[in-house]
């Protein structure tokens, strides 16, 4: 899978994000352009590296994007450049959490528009430091075990921060104050931080969480998002502008999303196969650990819809945490038409 690395994200191009309207229709890099197959050639911007976004290296490397017309490659953008990535035209589009959309759409004569689910749980945990953790799970005892804690909790504004806090307000405890939030840019230095005595507890999400505990830097994870229930968590989204110009496009892309996705759902060696191919640097027994706790936690969606009491629990998030002020509409957001004509 061809995949590109962050370098090219500069200041200049967060500042783009925000600063232009009408950036573009696309077109270039991330538009779809023809390969030598006859394929559109698209880029969609990810955050990380990631066990959950499985489905969509399995749509690339198992031939399903190719089925439907498409060659789909992959940009790391970390610290917030996936969003950007979008909006500046780098990418076509982008896999995230509806609530940075939400963000980015603020003045944006183009908002980004979420067209297929792929993550439907808060797909973070929480780590504490080997041999330490709270006594129970129990709100008492997560408050007096959090307190003073220096946490690794991900980039200021992302949603594993978002949902750090709003655990921490959940709990009584004042995020500001009564703890101490590290926030690097990059999700997967959380590992080398609580190895190297920087912080006490991490959040994080598979291959991080089985890299911790096979390093044994830290136990199973304490506390886990997931039981939130429904969560529009990761999400694919783009312009607009690309629904209303070129909605075919956007239609092959969910059409394959949502094919795979079930695919997914009835063939856990399929799973396997693609997550030791996407992730090759873990063993055997890493893999099949991160995959066994994707389907204990009905991580990925079955069919691709993203319901509204899945974005309201995203949503509900950033307006506790004071990081989002203002109104939101779930049709502002969130576009199905594609996933309801799904073949």
């Amino acid at each position: 899978m061809a995949k590109f690395r962050p370098l090219f994200f500069t200041v200049l191009c967060i500042t783009l994000a925000f600063a232009m309207s009408g950036c573009g229709s696309g077109q270039g890099v991330s538009g779809p352009g023809s390969d030598s197959q006859g394929l559109k050639k698209i880029i969609i911007a990810e955050p990380v590296h990631l066990i959950g976004y499985l489905p969509l290296y399995a749509a690339e490397q198992e031939g399903y994007f190719k089925k439907h017309g498409l060659d789909v490659q992959f940009m790391t953008a970390t610290g917030g450049a996936h969003v950007t990535a979008v909006v500046s035209g780098q990418a076509w589009g982008v896999i995230g959490g509806p609530e940075s959309n939400a963000l980015a759409n603020q003045g944006n004569p183009d908002p980004i528009i979420s067209v297929v689910n792929v993550v439907n749980r808060a797909n973070v945990y929480l780590m504490a430091k080997a041999d330490t953790g709270p006594k129970s799970d129990s709100p008492a005892d997560l408050k007096a075990f959090l307190r003073g804690k220096r946490i690794a909790a991900g980039r200021h504004g992302g949603t594993p921060n978002l949902l750090m806090r709003y655990l921490l307000i959940q709990l009584g405890l004042n995020p500001d104050k009564d703890v101490q939030i590290l926030e690097p840019a990059d999700a997967t230095a959380v590992v080398a931080m609580v190895q190297q005595g920087l912080a006490d507890v991490a959040n994080g999400a598979e291959p991080q969480i089985v890299d911790g505990i096979t390093k044994r830097v830290w136990d199973e994870p304490f506390y886990k998002f997931p039981s939130m229930g429904d969560y529009s968590y990761s999400v694919v989204s783009v312009k607009n502008s690309t629904i209303q110009k070129d909605p075919e496009t956007v239609q092959q892309f969910v059409d394959a999303v949502v094919e795979v996705l079930k695919k997914m759902q009835s063939d856990k060696t399929f799973a396997a196969k693609v997550a030791k191919k996407q992730f090759p640097t873990l063993s055997d027994q890493a893999i099949q650990a991160s995959l066994d706790r994707a389907y204990a936690d009905h991580l990925w969606s079955t069919d691709g819809m993203i319901t509204p009491q899945a974005l309201q629990r995203d949503m509900d998030v950033m307006i506790t945490t004071g990081i989002f002020k203002g109104s939101y509409t779930y049709d502002g957001l969130v576009d199905m038409e594609f996933v309801k004509k799904a073949k």
